[in-house]
């Protein structure tokens, strides 16, 4: 099919050479003309239709801002090319008065700068960070030093990859912390472009998110996916008692049975009728009432526990979904729900307002306006999270509040266009955002 739709876009050799562009009709040289399904796939990457930027486009300064590409060539023009600068990364007021963010990107950030001839140090995927240290001074959570024309086409997708990326694993983070040991799981790629997906999840689940439904996602973290059945398996099959027994004959047993019971009756009744047709192997109902016919949500959760217990059921869990955040689960939590779907509030989360700024020119300090001029370190204390913003190479202090050992949060990520970081596994860094979010108040 793919070759088909390309034939039909015009990849046609002999009408349209003059066309295309050269990297994708040329013959090599010493090889044959390549194949009319090569062709295809070669149509394909230099028109897709899907609109995103792929990642040769990105790495090579094609997904940025037109000043930049202006700004290299003057210097070019100027001899300036190799001057070397340090730029910080910092983060304005965080979104929504939130009192601290998760750092999330920092992965294809090296990917990024691999083979440009720059060091980056860099805060560790995942770490906590504030807008300012206890004294006011705006936090660096990462910096780059080199020769500034070899890198500044790379700010706009630098900044990219960090500021969303950042803002869907804070939000992550902060409806864990809200919904405690009760499962969380992430179902909110379907409100974002789909090509999105794998980050969106990856976010989700390293700010703490317990699981995740997309595929691709999943598929990225190394989990397996985790979801339930949607309204549209039991409008098509008729009856939700059907639906829910078809459920547990053809998926496989591992699956946990999660029966979806707002469809046509009221949720208690709905929910003792899973129960009695499924018995011990229903693991939950899922309540996903839309607003409209919600009322007191809470106080629905309450009458359908309520009605299993009497009846025996009280091993079945109440699953949650639609419309939640961290605002309003902990009163749906104590009102008896156990586990949650959360999809648009994390996946359409805020970004964190990153910036990037020259703070060094030729080993001078400067900056503009409103920032602070050299090199920075970021030194915390491990035991109570409070930070302080030192002069890079100054000596370890001690930490102001409880007199600790601080230890420096900006570390080498790349050297001299080498990745020299080891690079955590999600679920590595979703264990040290965990610990973390246990010093911390939403």
């Amino acid at each position: 099919m793919a070759e088909h739709r390309a034939l039909r876009h015009g990849i046609d050799i002999h009408r349209h050479a003059l066309e295309e562009p050269r990297h994708l009709l040329h013959a090599a040289e010493d090889g044959p003309w390549p194949s009319l399904g090569e062709l295809a796939r070669r149509y394909l990457r230099y028109h897709p239709h899907v609109h995103v930027a792929t990642d040769e486009e990105i790495k090579s300064g094609e997904a940025t801002d037109v000043y930049f590409v202006r700004t290299k060539r003057i210097l070019e023009a100027k001899g300036l090319m190799d001057v070397r600068v340090v730029a910080e990364i910092t983060p304005g007021e965080l979104p929504q008065r939130w009192p601290w963010a998760v750092l999330c990107g920092v992965e294809e950030v090296a990917r990024l700068f691999e083979g440009v001839p720059v060091n980056v140090y860099s805060m560790p995927e995942g770490t906590v960070f504030r807008h300012t240290d206890h004294r006011g001074i705006r936090e660096p959570v990462l910096f780059i030093e080199g020769p500034y024309g070899r890198f500044c086409v790379l700010e706009t997708p630098m900044l990219g990859l960090l500021c969303q990326a950042s803002g869907v694993a804070t939000k992550a983070a902060r409806v864990k912390k809200a919904a405690g040991d009760c499962l969380v799981v992430a179902f909110g790629t379907r409100r974002m472009h789909p090509a999105l997906a794998p980050m969106l999840d990856r976010a989700a689940y390293i700010g703490g998110l317990d699981a995740v439904s997309n595929l691709v996602g999943a598929k990225l973290i190394g989990q397996k996916p985790v979801g339930t059945m949607p309204h549209a398996l039991i409008i098509v099959m008729g009856d939700q008692v059907r639906a829910w027994k078809a459920f547990d004959e053809v998926i496989e047993p591992e699956v946990p049975r999660v029966a979806l019971v707002d469809t046509y009756y009221d949720e208690k009744i709905e929910a003792v009728m899973a129960a009695e047709a499924l018995g011990e192997r229903l693991f939950a109902v899922r309540l996903d009432t839309p607003g409209s016919r919600r009322g007191d949500f809470a106080e629905i959760i309450r009458e359908v526990r309520w009605e299993l217990d009497i009846r025996g059921h009280r091993h079945v869990k109440i699953f949650v979904s639609g419309g939640l955040n961290e605002y309003n689960i902990p009163e749906l939590r104590e009102a008896g729900a156990e586990a949650f779907g959360v999809g648009t509030s994390i996946s359409n989360a805020p970004v964190v307002d990153f910036a990037m700024d020259i703070v060094e020119v030729e080993g001078r300090p400067c900056a503009k306006r409103g920032k602070l001029g050299g090199k920075k370190q970021v030194w915390r204390c491990p035991e109570c999270l409070l930070d302080l913003v030192m002069p890079f190479g100054a000596e370890a202090p001690e930490c102001p509040r409880c007199g600790g050992e601080m230890e420096a949060m900006l570390r080498p990520l790349i050297e001299d266009g080498r990745i020299v970081a080891e690079l955590p596994s999600p679920s590595d860094i979703r264990a040290y955002v965990l610990k973390q979010l246990e010093k911390v108040e939403l």
